[in-house]
């Protein structure tokens, strides 16, 4: 099944108060491996950006002036996610401002099957921190290249947190000898293991049975 882990840039958090979408990012999943195919763009939101926004991509008005504007991206964007599940981090906002652009484009909403990573994250890790961030530092994902909040290495972040989440993979501890020398190891090659699965009450009584059977009682 092909999937797309989708993600924007903004300048600033609220579609009430005029914010427009600055980057779309886009990378696609073929049954759960990432392909080539990829839709990236920087926008002109025709709109100053936020000192907030600015501090969080670095997206300055002159450059985003440059850009093209949605409705020249618009239907190029639409082709890329037809009939593709869609997979973002905080759905909410992202369709909130991409239907936004859309409606200003003269389009109807998004009507793609949404995967919001957020709530998968919630109801696995309930009480935890469950941004982008805290999810790759769980998982053992690098992030040291997000030192900003850009669309196309979130999206790819996103993909990595996302196999984890719906897999249900928890990596497994990693004992290395200090003394061996690593720094030239790949240390984003972490071991995972399936969910363990425990025997059930019954299961557990037709083993015991089966031991007294078959070994001498004095072993119980």
């Amino acid at each position: 099944m092909k999937e797309v882990v989708l993600d924007t840039e903004t300048t600033g958090i609220s579609v009430k108060e005029g914010h427009r979408i600055v980057e779309i990012g886009c990378i696609e999943l073929d049954n759960l491996i990432p392909t080539k195919n990829r839709f990236h763009c920087y926008l002109n939101p025709e709109r100053k950006v936020s000192e907030k926004a600015l501090e969080v991509h670095g997206y300055t008005d002159e450059f985003l002036s440059q850009q093209k504007k949605f409705s020249e991206v618009g239907e190029q964007f639409l082709a890329f996610i037809k009939d593709k599940r869609l997979i973002i981090h905080n759905a909410e906002f992202d369709l909130g401002h991409l239907n936004n652009e859309l409606s200003i484009f003269g389009k109807n909403k998004i009507n793609n099957e949404i995967v919001d990573t957020l709530i998968l994250a919630r109801d696995k890790f309930p009480g935890s921190p469950v941004s982008l961030d805290a999810l790759c530092k769980r998982y053992r994902i690098d992030n040291s290249v997000r030192t900003q909040h850009t669309a196309l290495i979130d999206c790819d972040l996103l993909a990595k947190v996302y196999i984890n989440l719906i897999d249900q993979k928890e990596p497994t501890l990693n004992f290395q000898n200090l003394d061996m020398e690593t720094d030239n190891q790949n240390s984003s090659k972490v071991a995972y293991f399936k969910k363990v699965i425990k025997p059930s009450e019954d299961e557990i009584l037709k083993h015991k049975e089966y031991l007294k059977n078959h070994l001498k009682k004095n072993y119980f």
